[in-house]
């Protein structure tokens, strides 16, 4: 409890510096007491994961890493979506080479934040669902605020997770539980993430999220640095692995799948279906 406290006011009291890749997409503002960086995603209106907010992520993670931050804070500027997940116009009658580097780009960000060697955590200040729900089941530790949702829902939009999205899904779920909320399409509610394990902590604002995130990044300020992050890694290296060694299959399946008709109708009706209810 006191750790906790300590952390809690040094996320509010401390100094913050912002890093040089803050772009109009994500920001890295890093507390110079903790030494805590929070990733910010700014993508209006929903934070879609296209091509440009992905690189901009990867980049960013990359410069935590290198800048040997304590730890990580994943959160959104939208006060009610944390991610909306993949931007299905990249998915609907694709640009071929865009769509190669689209799904290229969401294979580098996971690697990157799954096997990330700093403290993951993330801030869930809204909605979560399929690639915004991939986002914080990569990361080791999540707090979410009240009345959002998140799940991984692709089967409701005629969509199969790859292998690797369903690691993600693994490390946090028992198997019966993923296996079941995967084909359901599932989303579950803040209280229900909560009650299966989901998510770890819930939070009133999204200011007491990351201090909660930060206090759970302190949990490690006194095990050695490299010893904890190579047990990470050991735990979720095969699952790293089998992406590194199937990464061309796995775009290779992705590209014959979502160019199919069947596919391509449904994400259209989809999107029809937002048309209708931006337009109410």
């Amino acid at each position: 409890m006191l750790r906790t406290k300590v952390f809690n006011q040094l996320a509010r009291n401390g100094a913050s510096r912002l890093m040089s890749t803050a772009t109009k997409l994500t920001t890295v503002e890093v507390n110079d007491k903790t030494g805590i960086a929070t990733l910010t995603m700014c993508r209006p209106p929903v934070n879609g994961l296209n091509l440009e907010l992905l690189k901009d992520l990867k980049t960013s993670i990359d410069e935590i890493e290198s800048n040997k931050s304590r730890g990580l804070i994943l959160t959104s500027s939208n006060a009610t979506i944390f991610s909306a997940g993949l931007d299905i116009l990249e998915m609907y009658k694709p640009e071929k080479e865009r769509i190669r580097a689209f799904w290229t780009q969401l294979q580098e960000v996971w690697l990157a934040l799954y096997g990330s060697s700093v403290p993951t955590a993330a801030a869930i200040n809204g909605h979560s669902p399929a690639g915004g729900c991939l986002l914080a089941t990569s990361c080791e530790y999540r707090v979410m605020l009240p009345k959002f949702t998140i799940g991984l829902n692709e089967t409701q939009l005629g969509i199969v997770a790859p292998k690797w999205f369903m690691a993600s899904f693994l490390s946090v779920l028992p198997q019966r539980q993923a296996e079941r909320a995967l084909n359901q399409g599932r989303m579950f509610t803040t209280e229900e993430a909560l009650q299966i394990g989901l998510i770890d902590e819930t939070a009133n604002s999204k200011e007491e999220a990351v201090e909660k995130c930060a206090a759970f990044i302190g949990t490690f300020a006194k095990v050695n640095p490299l010893a904890r992050a190579l047990t990470k890694q050991q735990f979720r290296s095969a699952d790293l692995q089998q992406l590194e060694n199937e990464r061309q299959d796995d775009l290779e399946k992705f590209l014959f799948f979502v160019n199919q008709p069947a596919v391509q109708k449904g994400l259209g009706i989809y999107l029809e279906g937002l048309k209708k209810k931006s337009k109410k």
